[in-house]
């Protein structure tokens, strides 16, 4: 797949309209609606400022939640216009629908330098099956197409793909960043190339070993898929995460590594508890897993092997938490990788969902060269799949 994409730089907006897609599926709470996070809305802004100081109107657009083509009071975006107008320090008009009267009125009003917001996206049901109507009505408000919300480029919707069909495609600074950095760790990495991958599930991450087995010089497993592979190799993991119609491939993944010269590491030690609870107590174990035990964390042991295999890496990626790091008894594993990237030198990426959080909850993710904004997209990146909303974008 072709990462070298033309970005907002590549074409002069002055006096268009630019339909932009941004990712404003931001936190709320439940009872209030309040924005409890604003940092995908802070993400999008450098994408937005350089759209309007160059003379373009911006018709801003995006999903928030998971309303199914029913339009939930709950899950508007007027909130989120409300804090955008905040940061930008000027007036974000809303539209009450997406492709409706006051959509389409507002749009054919929006001079340069002024921006828009869109109702939620995903309250017509032809979002998400990228319906051809529903994309050719949203491009018909704007002259031109910018991708910024990296989250959801790995889904073929109609504001993510479909628009691309009807309107010259570009990349956003944020959608620009993540491809030029996670696509130069892939195709062509500073050496040694580690790979860490962490979670629950093999299944998960089974095109990611399989795609990084071709790229990497160490791939590293931590988190509950490492029982399955420790179960393939012949140890005993009590209670611990198994996915028995895995084991094969398991063995087979070991087994290519061996083959092709990739170091691939397991736990050598685990913290195990008696119950999946915040308050159970850690157990150390070391080889073999007690029947009545479960592994919930790597152990000391592990940690060192770990840390030492990142210490030299030119360029490390991490995807997945090393054990159950919501509970504070077995954060350390995941606590201990976190420092061991922010300590190594390397250019570290560090794929979203569950590891952006322990990075930043951890309070290293300043010393990250790059998180990634989207958790299936990265994922899917990793897998080395064709993202749709990439590849509908205008090549260099």
């Amino acid at each position: 797949m072709n990462y070298n994409k033309k970005t907002i730089y590549d074409v002069d907006v002055k006096g268009k309209k630019v339909l932009l897609r941004c990712d404003f599926n931001v936190p709320q709470n439940k009872e209030t609606g309040e924005i409890t996070s604003d940092k995908r809305i802070v993400a999008a802004i450098p994408t937005i400022k350089y759209l309007l100081e160059n003379g373009a109107a911006v018709i801003s657009c995006s999903h928030l939640g998971k309303p199914k083509g029913e339009w939930k009071t709950k899950l508007t975006l007027a909130p989120v216009a409300e804090r955008l107008s905040q940061l930008l320090g000027q007036e974000v008009i809303f539209a009450s629908d997406i492709i409706g009267e006051d959509a389409q009125a507002k749009a054919a009003a929006l001079q340069p330098g002024q921006i828009m917001l869109l109702e939620n996206l995903r309250f017509d049901i032809r979002e998400e099956k990228n319906g051809a109507d529903f994309a050719k009505a949203l491009a018909d408000m704007a002259d031109l197409f910018v991708s910024d919300a990296f989250g959801t480029v790995h889904r073929a919707h109609a504001s993510t793909a479909g628009v691309a069909a009807y309107l010259p495609a570009y990349s956003g600074l944020l959608v620009n960043k993540e491809l030029s950095i996670m696509g130069k760790a892939l195709d062509d990495p500073k050496r040694p190339f580690v790979a860490v991958l962490g979670g629950a599930k093999v299944s998960d991450k089974i095109n990611v070993i399989n795609n990084l087995l071709e790229k990497a010089d160490t791939i590293i497993i931590g988190g509950g898929m490492a029982y399955t592979f420790k179960k393939a190799q012949g140890y005993e993991i009590g209670t611990s995460l198994l996915e028995a119609d895995r084991l094969d491939y398991a063995k087979e993944m070991v087994e290519k590594a061996a083959a092709k010269g990739v170091k691939f590491l397991l736990p050598v030690d685990n913290l195990c508890a008696a119950e999946f609870s915040a308050e159970a107590e850690p157990v150390l174990v070391e080889g073999n897993i007690p029947e009545n035990l479960m592994g919930m964390d790597i152990g000391p042991k592990t940690v060192e092997l770990f840390a030492e295999a990142v210490k030299g890496a030119g360029t490390i990626v991490w995807n997945g938490p090393m054990g159950v790091f919501e509970f504070d008894k077995f954060a350390g594993g995941t606590k201990a990788m976190a420092k061991a990237l922010a300590e190594s030198g390397a250019v570290t990426i560090v794929g979203g969902g569950d590891s952006a959080a322990a990075v930043e909850k951890l309070g290293f993710a300043d010393k990250i060269t790059h998180i990634s904004t989207g958790g299936g997209a990265s994922l899917e990146f990793l897998e080395g799949k064709e993202l749709p909303g990439v590849a509908c974008l205008l090549d260099k």
